[in-house]
């Protein structure tokens, strides 16, 4: 049975780390994408200060289509190359953007949102699998060691097992 930790560091090296190994033993030995996805949204959400909202969008061979997510009802599919998400998607490069009013194409799903991180997720044989999606209603709460931090919560996601069974293709 996973238990998350009581209390979470400060520094926020410090808390990614201890965010990733509570995200392995929470999805250790489960093999259902739609049952990880969903706790590992909980699991952020509720572990970082400061989201309004945290989750998935999976890459079903067209389009981006929300996931299990933690946050006020979501936009359904957004297409490749559309939006920060979608941008992430086409170029799989993590997209921090500290005002998302300065972003071209952003796609406002939740007007309180100011600023957003993306993480495109890869499967182990090249295959876009999605991305991981968070968004804050704080204007900069987002930076590179924030991604660093999401990016290595994202591998934990990724090499839970990602069942291609799950995703509906």
């Amino acid at each position: 049975m996973f238990s998350p930790a009581s209390t979470l560091p400060a520094v926020k090296a410090d808390l990614y780390e201890t965010l990733a190994a509570q995200a392995r033993a929470m999805l250790e030995g489960e093999s259902n994408t739609v049952a990880n996805a969903a706790n590992f949204s909980s699991l952020v959400f509720n572990s970082l200060e400061g989201l309004n909202w945290a989750g998935f969008y999976f890459f079903d061979g067209k389009e981006l289509v929300v996931g299990p997510f933690q946050g006020k009802p979501a936009c359904v599919r957004i297409g490749i190359g559309k939006g920060v998400c979608g941008t992430a998607a086409q170029t799989r490069e993590t997209q921090v953007v500290r005002d998302v009013h300065a972003f071209a194409g952003h796609i406002a799903c939740d007007s309180a949102s100011q600023s957003e991180i993306v993480v495109p997720l890869i499967a182990p044989d090249g295959a876009l699998i999605g991305v991981w999606d968070v968004d804050s209603p704080q204007l900069a709460r987002f930076d590179d060691e924030d991604a660093k931090g999401m990016e290595a919560l994202c591998r934990v996601f990724v090499e839970s097992g990602w069942n291609t069974a799950a995703r509906g293709t």
